[in-house]
């Protein structure tokens, strides 16, 4: 469900399928009945696992700070259907949404799609309308059979690859990279971030059969570390500070630099440096009061850069770690993952269809020290003790920082 999407529905008597349907042939018929509103864009189209968020986080503070105007397309809600579609930063207003949901019903769109297809056509117009520079566009699951797959971008971007959404994609790395790897289009450039060796044969092979320029991490492009950090890539730059920690996000901002220049968009060092020491994104070891953080990591491979990450940042410490996560996800792994660094679990309930029960997730829990606690008994607030870390589903996330 996306929160407020069907209040807009309602309002325009359209229809659309609470249901994952991939497949290209719905969106394409819908997209030309509203005369094809992503041809008119210049896109930077964004595949990945994990790390998709951030790199276009990164991609949007730097050009805003260049003084280019751009459009983002994001998922899922954090606060409402909304902030999935950002214009310069800022998501849509209540009226844009309005125009473009009286565009879709002029086109007799109702019926024809999921909600994610519908939600997509939207994003497409409302760029069309709004004229940005640049559209960054994440996909929402995979990649190959995406709705967002029906862009010829400017470059495309796979932030990274590991086992996720299985029930889907696949149960293993390099079925899962098939998926991702169909984002790509022939003739056009590829950056890819760090992938297991099994998964980026498969990009390397499908970027041979397009005929596409492929800028890997490590090889063409790297964020050295020293007393502050060097980006090495088409261009070179100083970074000074990053405020968005973590090993992983060091190779997330590599990953968005390369992925501009290569786009053609003209960087200089002051424009760069300023955009990095702002940037943030929600969710992303995000700091909520003294030694409270929450963090979307939702799966063994987000998990274990989240350690990482507290290693880095507090290295010695412990965490009380408060969890829940769909059960859709390997959340034993995860759970397994988190541990070494644990002073205590709580598991809680949250309101998704999909949300693991608490229990459930108690039980593959390989500490005892455990307990169950209540949605209104997470405390967001200022810890004297341990480091506190919210961990887990998005949507957990999310209904937390609406209550």
């Amino acid at each position: 469900m996306i929160p407020k999407f069907d209040e807009y529905k309602k309002q325009f008597d359209i229809m659309s399928d609470d249901l994952i349907k991939p497949g290209l042939d719905a969106i394409e018929e819908a997209l030309a009945s509203v005369l094809n509103p992503e041809r008119d864009l210049r896109i930077i189209h964004v595949a990945g696992t994990n790390g998709k968020g951030s790199t276009i986080a990164v991609m949007e503070a730097v050009l805003q700070a260049h003084g280019f105007e751009t459009g983002v397309f994001s998922s899922p809600a954090i606060v409402d259907v909304h902030d999935q579609i950002r214009i310069n930063g800022k998501p849509i207003r209540h009226e844009e949404l309005e125009y473009v949901f009286e565009e879709m019903e002029a086109a007799g769109l109702s019926g024809m799609l999921t909600d994610f297809e519908l939600l997509t056509v939207a994003a497409f117009l409302a760029f069309r309308n709004a004229g940005p520079d640049y559209v960054l566009l994440e996909t929402g699951m995979g990649g190959r059979f995406d709705s967002t797959n029906v862009v010829t971008p400017l470059v495309s971007v796979i932030t990274s690859i590991a086992l996720d959404h299985t029930g889907f994609l696949g149960d293993t790395v390099d079925k899962i990279a098939e998926h991702k790897a169909g984002i790509i289009k022939p003739y056009t450039p590829v950056v890819i971030g760090e992938l297991p060796d099994e998964a980026k044969e498969v990009v390397l092979a499908e970027a041979k059969m397009k005929k596409s320029l492929v800028r890997a991490y490590g090889e063409y492009f790297t964020m050295e570390q020293g007393e502050t950090e060097k980006f090495r890539g088409m261009s070179t730059f100083e970074i000074p500070v990053r405020h968005m920690k973590g090993p992983h996000q060091a190779i997330n901002h590599a990953v968005a630099l390369e992925a501009l220049s290569l786009a053609g968009v003209p960087l200089k060092q002051d424009k760069v440096a300023e955009a990095i020491t702002n940037v943030a994104l929600p969710f992303r070891f995000q700091k909520i009061a003294e030694n409270v953080y929450i963090d979307g990591a939702h799966n063994p491979a987000a998990a274990r850069m989240l350690v990482r990450t507290i290693e880095e940042q507090f290295p010695g410490e412990n965490v009380d770690w408060v969890v829940g996560m769909l059960d859709t996800k390997d959340y034993a792994e995860t759970l397994k993952i988190l541990a070494p660094i644990a002073n205590s679990f709580a598991f809680v309930d949250f309101p998704h269809e999909q949300a693991a029960k608490a229990e459930d997730l108690q039980v593959v829990c390989p500490i005892e020290a455990s307990r169950l606690i209540s949605f209104d008994e997470v405390d967001l607030k200022c810890s004297q003790k341990q480091i506190k870390v919210v961990v887990g589903s998005l949507y957990l996330l999310s209904s937390l920082m609406r209550q």
